[in-house]
């Protein structure tokens, strides 16, 4: 594997051709995989593409010219230490943002690889071309700008900011909050009831760990078989159901937990707290993602939990 100081200029014009066209077709996957919830943004990377293209083809007239046809296969990945690009589905999971903030670390990339390529050049015709280059990368920034401001006109992009938000409501915090909220309230009686009913630290621990694990297997079930989430825009179901299934569990061993205490008083007075604490993470995500009056929200969620821990404990002591 070589080093960037090992490529003479026939080895970095060629490199530059394979850089152009992966950026290309990374820009082309991005389009084409938000064509259907971001169709402005797509048209702005299916144009960057455009350019990236313009740029490749400039390269090869240049490659002929000065070595001839045959341009020879050397990508970022035969560099060593070179930079690599994720594949386009990794970041298109993190949402628009991610994918907008990766286009801007390709192009300044890019422009510093042009700037080091153009450094160690002494064919004029060369030098010139890959500062071009350079320089046109590194104002990207306000090509995209411009590419924006044709496709994304009158807030499409804020539409289409607020539209992931939504989605991210619906299909992570909406399954997560459910979760939690029955981890959180449903376990509560089993748990109270067994440590009410025998005084046993390690027997509330155990109902309480088979309570949540119970509950957060049925309610990733649940959630995953409700819908495939393409008519309710919910989402893959299998990441509802997971992310479903895991805050139960995280909802029911909170409280759960402390009966690792041995003493029976002091281990129910931690989770007392940890109930609180629990009710409290939930109706501030109420209002945080669902618009829900502060007050309203810790007081239906308080009242709820609050009538659960009692009926556990009023059968635990009976």
């Amino acid at each position: 594997m070589k080093s960037m100081s090992d490529l003479d200029e026939r080895e970095l014009l060629a490199l530059a051709i394979s850089s152009e066209e992966e950026d290309g077709r990374v820009y082309l996957d991005f389009a084409e995989s938000l064509r259907e919830q971001y169709p402005d943004s797509a048209k702005v990377f299916a144009d960057m593409a455009a350019e990236e293209n313009h740029h490749r083809r400039s390269l090869i007239d240049m490659f002929a010219r000065r070595f001839g046809d045959h341009i020879p296969l050397i990508r970022r990945q035969d560099i060593r230490g070179w930079v690599q690009r994720r594949p386009h589905w990794q970041v298109r999971a993190h949402g628009i943002g991610a994918v907008r903030a990766e286009v801007r670390r390709m192009e300044q990339e890019s422009g510093r690889f042009y700037l080091l390529a153009a450094s160690r050049t002494i064919d004029t015709a060369v030098r010139k071309l890959l500062g071009d280059l350079a320089e046109a990368e590194q104002r990207h920034d306000l090509t995209a700008a411009s590419i924006e401001a044709k496709h994304l006109p009158d807030g499409a992009k804020g539409k289409e900011e607020d539209d992931a938000s939504k989605r991210f409501v619906l299909q992570i915090i909406q399954p997560g909050l459910v979760g939690l909220m029955d981890g959180s309230v449903s376990t509560l009686a089993p748990v109270f009831a067994a440590a009410f009913a025998t005084h046993n630290s390690w027997n509330a621990f155990q109902v309480g760990m088979a309570a949540s694990l119970g509950a957060g297997i049925s309610m990733g079930f649940a959630e995953a078989l409700a819908d495939d989430g393409k008519i309710s825009g919910r989402g893959t179901p299998y990441l509802r159901g997971l992310v479903c299934g895991l805050m139960t569990i995280a909802g029911g061993i909170g409280h759960t937990l402390p009966y690792l205490i041995k003493d029976f008083y002091t281990a129910t007075a931690v989770a007392a707290v940890v109930v609180v604490i629990e009710l409290l993470i939930i109706a501030w995500i109420q209002w945080r993602y669902m618009d829900t009056p502060p007050v309203s929200a810790a007081a239906k969620v308080m009242l709820g939990g609050g009538l659960v821990l009692a009926t556990g404990i009023l059968i635990g002591s009976s």
